[in-house]
């Protein structure tokens, strides 16, 4: 565990350090987990990323990608069950969540070291390394990403990673959106803009079906993720010129402490 302990102690003497920490688990079936050398290839030929000063083996690694330092170290057992206990019922990503999360044997960390890029430019490579071991291993099954309480298949995690590759944000990746389907209206609500410096939103009782609910959201958080807004209590927001949603910022309904409503 040299190199994690080199890692996490390192410091950058040329920058002050602003952001901190992130990760996320990929899980495997089996016996074997990543394969480095497969990883850095994929990481250089299918994102086109340049790789520096790569240390380590299939256990435990450590390598730079512009200004960020990246460690990956493999874990010979399951997450505990206790972390996923509450999330079946709610992760409609994964189909058979629970059936095949609990098949996983092993898993890695991966994590971004405390860095000076951005948060969407720091999960927009945490997303790429994650791909990267989806891809090369056959024995992945998915990703655990615990800040935003998300569990995510491998082809669905591929799927939308790809989007980085056109210009767009893979936010299903990085925020979960809850859905509330009602009788006759719908709310949907964010957890895990919080890792971004941004305030949760919940649209709530909305007459749309929940689908529609759930599109004008993804639009909202594109919009403030990509252009870096902070969106403001009292302000509205359209994508019209005519469009003038309000905004209130309020006690949350479906989460803790207070959140941003868009009053559709």
């Amino acid at each position: 565990m040299g190199i994690l302990n080199n890692a996490f102690n390192k410091k950058d003497k040329k920058k002050e350090v602003k952001a901190p920490l992130i990760l996320s688990m990929p899980m495997f079936k089996g016996d074997s987990g990543y394969s480095l050398e497969k990883v850095i290839e994929d990481l250089k030929s299918y994102w086109g990323l340049t790789v520096d000063q790569i240390e380590g083996d299939d256990t435990t690694a450590l390598f730079e990608i512009g200004e960020e330092r990246v460690v990956i170290a493999l874990m010979p057992a399951p997450i505990p069950a206790e972390e996923f206990e509450s999330m079946y019922s709610y992760s409609y990503l994964w189909k058979d969540a629970e059936k095949e999360v609990k098949e996983h044997t092993q898993h890695a960390i991966v994590s971004l070291l405390a860095g000076n890029t951005s948060a969407v430019e720091r999960y927009s490579l945490l997303t790429k390394v994650n791909a990267s071991i989806l891809r090369t291993c056959e024995t992945a099954i998915g990703v655990y990403q615990g800040s935003s309480t998300l569990l995510l298949p491998k082809k669905l995690y591929l799927d939308f990673a790809h989007f980085l590759l056109e210009d767009m944000l893979p936010i299903q990746l990085w925020v979960y959106i809850g859905i509330i389907n009602g009788d006759e209206k719908s709310s949907v609500y964010t957890y895990g803009m919080k890792e971004f410096g941004k305030s949760e939103i919940e649209i709530i009782d909305a007459d749309m079906k929940g689908s529609e609910v759930y599109d004008f959201l993804l639009s909202v958080l594109e919009y403030v993720l990509q252009q870096d807004v902070t969106l403001h209590h009292g302000e509205t927001i359209g994508f019209t010129e005519e469009q003038k949603i309000k905004i209130t910022e309020s006690e949350a309904i479906y989460l803790e402490g207070t959140s941003l409503k868009i009053e559709l």
